[in-house]
């Protein structure tokens, strides 16, 4: 006999908010997640912007969406289908038909299932009575009116009653899930510190939602198991971030004062306004007048002895390239974040895409070259934006790092480290006591020049664009010594190799089929393979974060497999790559540029297809 309210155990469960850009969506996913967090369970997640600022309300085109997969097992995807949909509107519905299947709930808003906003979107009042909804759990819940009741005494405008509809949302979407509130409750006090009325009201709106779900009938709930942690101090980060904080890391790591010198641009602008926030630290963040000013600013500060850093997406990245190649001729340390995004041009500001390897690697005039990693998850920028600033300090030169838009506003659960705890970084700053200074003399055994800043009584010199003289660093035009010092900087990122660590293989090290992955396609592919591991299939994976130098052990490894299948978010620029570096492998691709990660289904697929060829 079925309960009143059957309550179903789940390992993992998929949620997505969807509703008008100016519905709250990101804020109640961002507060879901925190809560799962929180209560002890493993999060990922995808916000999904509007590439309009205010695109027509209750159109497709202005659909924001925050879907989250939590769970008990170690989660690396936001997941392919939905579990839970909550809509706030007849467009948020559906934008998303095509994530709905079997045993979907879909909580929607119906005071909003008005026939002018039926017709927005081309339907009528017969919308529910499609196919796609066959079969579901549909709770029609009258949020608008509900919330209009609940906060009639406050005597509040209706503008105001109406932001806080996402609350009530968000508050049966925790009793669906069994969440505590009392985290957002918290949050909502903080927030509204100096305006304790809205506090007020969206507490309100919360528990009015929550409150809800008791009065439904038959309606299936979910229990997540917890998640087995190892001990420690947890958070939940995102990309962005993230790599902010590993750059702030870097510089407290070696006492070197932090610089970024970037311009706002979409996904990367939360970088810079979370360096700008770290003042009390001693960070100097400086928002430029553009792209160009914002790395010049960077080479500045790298030049006067500061740890420096610039932030951008690919349109950005187009642009600093000219200052780029002044600091490779210049030989000084500096991290350039590139957060890519869908091109050409201004293309999609604010979906995801990985086509701006080539310009990362060879996007500059002359010989350049320069280390480029890329990280791999929203915890993992952390790491891989600590592990730039250590390339860079410790080898003198501007290293590359590649994010992308899905990996920097995602969000994961992301264990704290210590300064204590990371890697040490050695600076190369010239000794005071040091008898000459020679700004091209190479440190022995390596080509890896010293650095002296200004106000180091003894140690003046003059670098900048022109070639210079080997060792001396005074203009040169000479041919040979042309020759000499490009060979010196070619040969000074070639060595780099030997600091990074030896690529991994998930699986067998020789087999039928490795799949090849780099930057944030990590969670989505590895998903992908491991289901094929656990049918017995003869299939490993190698995921790439060190792309210029490939790790030394890349060419052995490849060697090792009868084909190589590279899966990317462009139209196959790691595989051109791959096969310019080593062009006597059996190389297939994979690739998708919709603005969209992959799904697990989509990377199946095409491992399926080579493996049956």
């Amino acid at each position: 006999m079925e309960t009143k309210n059957p309550i179903i155990e789940k390992e993992n469960v998929v949620i997505k908010f969807c509703g008008d850009s100016g519905d709250g969506i990101q804020l109640t996913g961002h507060q879901f997640s925190e809560t799962a967090v929180l209560q002890g369970n493993e999060v990922v997640t995808f916000p999904d912007y509007p590439a309009e600022i205010r695109a027509p309300k209750g159109t497709i085109a202005g659909v924001s969406g925050f879907q989250l997969n939590i769970g008990a097992e170690t989660v690396s995807t936001p997941g392919d289908t939905i579990d839970v949909l909550v809509a706030m509107n007849p467009a948020a519905l559906k934008a998303n038909f095509s994530y709905i299947t079997e045993g979907t709930t879909i909580i929607v808003d119906i005071d909003t299932f008005t026939e002018s906003n039926l017709q927005k979107i081309g339907e009528n009042g017969d919308f529910f009575n499609k196919k796609e909804f066959e079969g579901l759990q549909i709770i029609k819940m009258p949020m608008t009116s509900m919330v209009k009741e609940a906060l009639v005494e406050l005597g509040l405008d209706n503008k105001t009653v109406l932001m806080t509809r996402n609350m009530v949302a968000l508050g049966l979407a925790y009793w669906l899930f069994h969440q505590d509130i009392s985290y957002t409750i918290e949050f909502l006090n903080k927030k509204f510190s100096k305006k304790p009325e809205l506090a007020q009201a969206n507490i309100i709106a919360l528990q009015t939602g929550y409150n809800y779900g008791d009065t439904l009938q038959f309606i299936r709930s979910y229990r997540l198991h917890k998640a087995k942690t190892e001990p420690g101090t947890y958070r939940n980060i995102n990309g962005n971030v993230a790599t902010a904080w590993g750059l702030l890391a870097v510089a407290a790591k070696t006492g070197l004062k932090a610089f970024l010198g970037s311009y706002p641009i979409t996904p990367a602008s939360e970088i810079l306004q979370e360096v700008e926030a770290r003042r009390d630290i001693g960070a100097v963040a400086f928002q430029a007048e553009d792209e160009i000013a914002g790395i010049a600013s960077a080479i500045g500060a790298s030049f006067a002895g500061c740890f420096a850093f610039t932030s951008t997406s690919g349109p950005g990245l187009a642009l600093k390239s000219e200052a780029i190649n002044l600091a490779i001729m210049a030989e000084l340390p500096l991290v350039i974040v590139d957060v890519q995004r869908g091109g050409p041009s201004t293309g999609l500001p604010t979906k995801t895409e990985q086509s701006d390897l080539l310009q990362a690697l060879w996007g500059r005039n002359g010989e350049s070259p320069i280390p480029v990693i890329a990280a791999s998850s929203p915890a993992n920028c952390f790491h891989y934006a600590y592990i730039a600033g250590k390339i860079a300090l410790e080898n003198m030169t501007p290293v590359l790092l590649l994010t992308d838009g899905f990996i920097a506003n995602s969000s994961q659960k992301w264990k704290i480290q210590t300064i204590e705890e990371l890697p040490e970084i050695q600076v190369r700053m010239i000794e005071q006591n040091a008898n000459h200074y020679y700004p091209y003399e190479r440190i022995e055994g390596t080509m890896i020049r010293k650095w002296a800043v200004p106000g180091m009584k003894g140690f003046e010199h003059r670098i900048g664009g022109l070639e210079h003289k080997e060792i001396y660093g005074g203009v040169s035009y000479d041919p040979q010594n042309h020759q000499e010092m490009v060979n010196q900087r070619a040969k000074k990122v070639e060595n780099i190799a030997n600091q990074i660590s030896l690529q991994k293989i998930i699986g067998k090290e020789k087999g039928k089929l490795l799949v090849v992955g780099w930057g944030g396609t990590y969670g989505h592919i590895l998903t992908a393979v491991q289901e094929f591991q656990k049918l017995g299939k003869d299939i490993s994976y190698a995921h790439f974060n060190y792309i210029n130098p490939l790790p030394r052990n890349t060419k052995e490894i490849f060697s090792n497999f009868e084909k190589i299948l590279v899966c990317e978010l462009n139209e196959g620029q790691f595989y051109r790559y791959l096969r310019s570096e080593f062009p006597q492998f059996n190389y297939k691709k994979f690739n998708k540029t919709q603005g969209f990660p992959f799904t697990v289904e989509e990377i199946k697929k095409a491992i399926t297809k080579n493996l049956e060829e």
